[in-house]
């Protein structure tokens, strides 16, 4: 027999995933997961994992329950261990319970991981502590919705309308007049606090305070849909002082990233801090060489050049990696002058062990050009590990000036294999607000993946942002033009211009 773990996946956001329940996802031979659980979880499991969704969503069901507990049946009593992830934690609402006990009949060993639910993270994402002195000593977690075949509510009415607790109903949005008018009708006071809570914790929430005779229709005029927390209480009064959640700057901002999947991950964290929804498009595959016996020739050939030019923290790990394959370390490089395009570049030579020699004011290759001209390079052998195929304007003009250069390439680039077809699909359902370049491949490859044509029809609402003016000069090829650009050529500036593009 296999086993099962029946696990929290936490309210949404991704960073509230627990410790244990990453280890088990790393290593679990199928992972069965619900509608609410964090897609980007599914990244967390090994390359032979089987993965397979049974969500259900507003009474869409993709398999049932009772088909759902064969399944983890089945798949357990073929020795292999199960990651069944549900939304918030299996034991609230989550019919972990039932799982559980059809485990228990099948002889099936099971462990709990326990989630953040969201009855409680929702609320305190959107400002509002479940418990406070103030206001109440208790808080209580309801249904909104029952099991249809039941013959008898469970709900006691009369005794949560006379309740000094919070009460937080999960799934009730649809039953939301119905909730409202049971808690007037057996005594609630009307004028009682009541927020709503939309996809709380994630990219995309959505929260406000209305009155319990009131917050039925402001939710349908709000169009306020399932997933929904209902939090009823005095506690609700305290939205607006402790709100900071739906004050990051770029809360409910869709942003495109076409960066390398290698290079992406600074910059979609950065975007996701900030409250960002970010959709990973990565453009661009990063490769190794076919040969690097070219490369291991000129690492043990170093003291024969004089200026050794590094212009992208990929040219640094690949040169990095054939450094150590040789058997060599930072000291190889004693007695070059090292120069480096971008902070980025130079951090990945320092964490190296090399500090650069030159990192031009602008980061471009002109600027390397510029800067390396005034240090005088006539006559110096220059040697500029790379990729194989990039824009030639360094090498010329270095050579222009006199210097003996030469490129080694030490990675490839290509076009991505990935499928426009998410990104697509976001575009057309309105729900990205900024598509970013961050060089002129990946302006190339996204056009590639991508029809111009196509994309034509979302330049008044989607707004591009180029990193700099050789990307602009790209895009312009395409028949776009930029609508943001920062004065320093660098991610974090590109980061600062769409926050404050974003607050205008």
């Amino acid at each position: 027999m296999g086993l099962v773990y029946l696990i929290g996946a936490g309210p949404g956001d991704p960073g509230l995933l627990t410790v244990k329940a990453k280890e088990v996802l790393e290593t679990a031979d199928v992972l069965i997961y619900d509608y609410l659980a964090n897609i980007e979880f599914l990244s967390y499991c090994k390359a032979d994992c089987e993965i397979l969704y049974v969500g259900k969503k507003g009474g869409d069901h993709t398999l049932p329950q009772d088909k759902i507990n064969e399944l983890i049946v089945e798949k357990a009593k073929e020795g292999k261990v199960i990651a069944r992830l549900k939304g918030g934690d299996p034991y609230v609402f989550g019919r972990g319970g039932e799982e559980a006990e059809e485990l228990v009949e099948a002889g099936i060993a099971f462990e709990v991981i326990p989630g953040i639910t969201a009855g409680v993270a929702a609320p305190a994402y959107a400002g509002i502590p479940v418990t406070h002195r103030d206001f109440t000593t208790s808080v209580c977690f309801i249904t909104g919705h029952e099991d249809p075949t039941k013959e008898k509510t469970g709900h006691d009415w009369e005794v949560y309308a006379k309740s000094t607790s919070t009460l937080v109903f999960y799934m009730g949005v649809k039953n939301l007049p119905m909730i409202a008018e049971n808690l007037i009708k057996n005594g609630r006071d009307p004028e009682t606090p009541v927020a709503l809570v939309r996809w709380g914790t994630r990219c995309n929430q959505q929260s406000f305070v209305s009155t319990l005779e009131n917050v039925a229709a402001e939710a349908a005029e709000r169009k306020f849909k399932a997933p929904s927390i209902i939090v009823v209480g005095g506690v609700c009064s305290l939205h607006d002082k402790l709100g900071w959640f739906e004050k990051k700057p770029l809360l409910n901002k869709g942003v495109v990233v076409t960066r390398a999947r290698e290079q992406a991950s600074g910059l979609v964290a950065t975007l996701g801090k900030l409250g960002a929804c970010v959709f990973e498009f990565p453009t661009i595959s990063i490769e190794p060489v076919a040969d690097y016996a070219p490369v291991q020739k000129e690492i043990k050939a170093l003291a024969n050049w004089d200026w050794l030019i590094f212009t992208s923290v990929n040219g640094v790990k690949h040169f990095f990696a054939q450094l150590d394959e040789s058997g060599l370390d930072a000291r190889a490089f004693a007695g070059l002058e090292i120069a480096a395009i971008g902070p980025a570049t130079a951090e990945a030579l320092v964490a190296k062990g090399i500090k650069p020699d030159f990192v031009p004011e602008k980061y471009i290759a002109e600027g390397v050009v510029a800067g390396l001209l005034e240090k005088g390079v006539k006559g110096k052998k220059v040697l500029i590990p790379r990729a194989k195929v990039a824009r030639e304007v360094l090498p010329e003009e270095l050579r222009k000036a006199g210097a003996e250069v030469k490129i080694l390439p030490v990675y490839e680039t290509g076009l991505s294999e990935n499928d426009p077809g998410p990104v697509a699909e976001a575009l057309e359902s309105g729900k990205i607000n900024y598509l970013t370049f961050t060089s002129s491949s990946t302006v190339e490859n996204f056009f590639n993946l991508i029809e111009p044509e196509h994309f034509h029809k979302y330049k008044d609402s989607v707004k591009i942002v180029c990193i700099g003016p050789i990307t602009t000069k790209t895009l312009e090829g395409f028949g776009f033009e930029p609508d943001i650009q920062p004065e320093d050529y660098t991610i974090p500036a590109l980061v600062e211009v769409l926050v404050q593009e974003a607050a205008e």
